[in-house]
């Protein structure tokens, strides 16, 4: 079984204890995104979607990537605006992005007492924080690699 169709038996199984539709679309939508491997922006997806489904309009595919945001299955890549694949869905805390510069390669990352060091810090100075992004950019071990041979 591939990683992707793993994701998307984990998403049916999380949007079905949660009572949430997991509508073909939705469905869709984040086996395009699993399948890429890194950030993939509205407007691909957009790209894609309307081979499939002539009525595919760029709504239709920003509302789906809000259910899955919504759901913990995707995460904005803010400085690329494209949307990635949550790697750990079930997984309730931060998250950070380590992200390829060459090959746009993404890999998630879960400390979770960088999250939590940086909420305290944050609600110490009266500030409650609603959202953490936190991306960090550079090269990948095979770019890496392919860069010194």
């Amino acid at each position: 079984m591939t990683e992707a169709n793993t994701l998307l038996q984990q998403a049916e199984s999380q949007c079905h204890t949660r009572g949430v539709r997991f509508t073909p679309i939705r469905r869709r939508v984040l086996e395009l995104i699993a399948e890429n491997g890194g950030g993939l922006k509205a407007y691909d997806l957009l790209d894609q979607l309307s081979t499939e489904h002539a009525a595919a309009r760029p709504p239709t595919v920003y509302r789906a990537l809000d259910f899955l945001i919504e759901q913990g299955l995707v995460h904005r890549i803010e400085s690329q605006n494209a949307y990635v694949a949550c790697a750990c869905p079930e997984h309730a805390h931060g998250f950070q992005l380590l992200i390829c510069r060459h090959c746009g390669y993404v890999e998630e990352l879960h400390l979770d007492e960088i999250s939590a060091q940086l909420a305290e810090l944050a609600k110490r100075q009266g500030f409650n924080v609603e959202r953490q992004t936190i991306e960090l950019q550079g090269l990948c071990q095979n770019c890496r690699s392919a860069s010194n041979e």
